[in-house]
């Protein structure tokens, strides 16, 4: 199953958050409604905990190939995952720029 977000979806997802979708919000959410515990979720994605942690509370970054893997491991679009990665990476420099992902 390869799970996408559309844009309605995800101004949706948006609305019920009350903020910006990040990649740490949206892993978090993924998470939590798959009701996993951080220690087993790290493990499906092959990471530590406190690496997971840092994620969730936005204190670490993500590569987009890592995100491009967790997405991988998931069953959620690589496109997606790597998008909101560089998203977050540009806001965290202080760039206010959309990021557009197509796979070649």
């Amino acid at each position: 199953i390869n799970m996408s977000i559309n844009k309605k979806s995800l101004n949706t997802l948006e609305k019920i958050c009350g903020e910006k979708l990040t990649l740490s919000s949206l892993i978090l959410s993924i998470r939590k409604g798959e009701e996993i515990t951080q220690v087993s979720f790290a493990k499906k994605l092959g990471v530590s905990r406190q690496y997971l942690c840092d994620i969730e509370h936005n204190r670490r970054s993500v590569s987009p190939k890592m995100a491009e893997k967790f997405a991988k491991i998931l069953g959620y679009s690589q496109e997606q995952f790597v998008r909101l990665c560089l998203q977050d990476l540009m806001a965290k420099e202080g760039i206010d720029m959309i990021v557009n992902v197509t796979a070649a």
